[in-house]
């Protein structure tokens, strides 16, 4: 499917995103090993979590589908089940390292197998440190020596309790370490460079899991799962950011999301935009297990900025859609150490840099895995979306604001995390602007 998207007129209203896929993830794969029932609600149609619900299915937790919410009835003392075919991840690296995490301390062997892109994603990171608790995973061999999908994780109960310091600010495989200290035989702690979105920390804390935070350390107790009763997940702040963006680069645009995610390890595009330019204002109205709330953008003239390495782990899903930002921001934008962004379902710097590139930008990849872009015009062309569900929602916001039209090839990726993309943005930018072509 194609995108073919024309100059934008002033974005209005007030703009609704779907449930935040980070954290519903991690309370399905939580729910499926707790004791008792969990409602998780609104459920989100992204493909990634759908892959997620039924791994935990395979495994032995009971689930019910209804139109506005998955209730999940978790294992408990039992124990989850050795699955009786291979758990398919498709394109969700988050349901495969997190998984691995919770396979690493049961009592048999599972296969997790991927889609194409995920089959080419290193997995060594989290191998690493699960193989040092005590699990056996068995891997793929790519080129250059690394390790990816499948992998077989041969898990063992009790796991050995691990103080980790991460080599790299990854949320993911902070994650997969925790879950399986659950399993361990004795406080497992996970040192972070940077931190990153603290999701599996509060989601722990809801089952009843004692988790300690210490500085850059983060500590978890072995110790049983309790269901929580009823999860109501915000809305995706990632998948806000596209709206967000927009907004800020269309000259007029006010715009208001109501029922975000807040969480103040995910907000930085916020903080970001402001020093750009956008008249950004956001007010958590609630600040329980995960903070949400309402956030409202004016577009204002952007200006370019520089970001260190240090900034990125806090922006990492947004990065895509900020070089969008920047190249259309008066002056000169530096994003610096973007290494995990060309780790992720393609190389998302460097698709980025070529399409936006044919759209006129001015931009150029620098040696220190960094980017340099200087903000002017954009003009419509044909651009590729590489099949990442991120690149293309962004490629289609450069659209709203080049010369002409711009078409953007294969977006039915968008599945992946944001299906009605399209039509939150065609109802934000009239019906014109937007159009997608089936191309059979």
């Amino acid at each position: 499917m194609d995108a073919i998207v024309t100059p934008a007129q002033p974005l209005r209203g007030t703009l609704t995103v779907p449930p935040d896929k980070a954290i519903c993830h991690r309370a399905v794969l939580l729910a499926a090993a707790a004791e008792g029932e969990t409602d998780i609600r609104p459920w989100p149609s992204a493909d990634d979590c759908q892959r997620t619900l039924h791994l935990v299915q395979q495994l032995g937790a009971s689930v019910a589908v209804s139109p506005e919410a998955v209730r999940i009835r978790g294992v408990g003392e039992a124990g989850l089940r050795e699955p009786q075919a291979n758990l398919s991840c498709g394109e969700s690296g988050t349901t495969l390292r997190l998984a691995a995490g919770l396979l690493a301390g049961q009592p048999f062997a599972a296969r997790l197998t991927a889609g194409p892109s995920l089959s080419r994603r290193p997995m060594r990171r989290i191998i690493e440190p699960l193989t040092r608790m005590g699990a056996r995973i068995e891997a793929a061999s790519a080129d250059a020596g690394e390790l990816c999908p499948p992998l077989i994780v041969h898990g063992r109960r009790p796991l050995k309790a691990l103080r980790y310091e991460l080599p790299v600010a990854s949320a993911q495989v902070k994650s997969a370490v925790l879950l399986a200290g659950i399993w361990a035989d004795g406080p497992t702690t996970v040192i972070e460079p940077q931190a990153t979105r603290d999701h599996t920390e509060r989601m722990l804390r809801r089952l009843g899991v004692r988790v300690r935070q210490e500085g850059a350390a983060v500590t978890v107790e072995p110790g049983p799962l309790r269901a929580p009763g009823p999860l109501v997940l915000p809305g995706d702040f990632s998948s806000a950011a596209f709206l967000l963006v927009a907004a800020a680069c269309v000259p007029g645009s006010q715009v208001t999301l109501q029922g975000v995610g807040l969480n103040p390890t995910r907000i930085r595009l916020l903080e970001v935009l402001q020093r750009m330019g956008a008249a950004v204002r956001w007010t958590a109205v609630e600040a329980s297990w995960e903070p949400r709330g309402t956030v409202e953008l004016e577009a204002g003239p952007l200006r370019g900025l520089a970001l260190e390495a240090a900034d990125v782990p806090g922006l990492i899903d947004e990065l895509p859609i900020l070089m969008v930002a920047a190249a259309c921001a008066r002056g000169t934008t530096r994003l610096q150490g973007l290494g995990e962004l060309r780790v992720k379902e393609t190389d998302r710097v460097r698709s980025m840099v070529e399409a936006l590139g044919r759209l006129g930008a001015r931009i150029r990849l620098n040696a220190a895995e960094g980017v340099e872009i200087e903000g002017g015009r954009l003009r419509g062309a044909p651009v590729d979306s590489a099949g990442d569900h991120r690149t293309a929602m962004s490629l289609a916001v450069a659209g709203l604001v080049a010369e002409g039209a711009t078409t953007v090839r294969g977006v039915e990726c968008v599945s992946k995390s944001f299906p009605e993309f399209f039509d939150v943005l065609r109802r934000a930018a009239g019906s014109p602007t937007v159009k997608t072509v089936d191309k059979g």
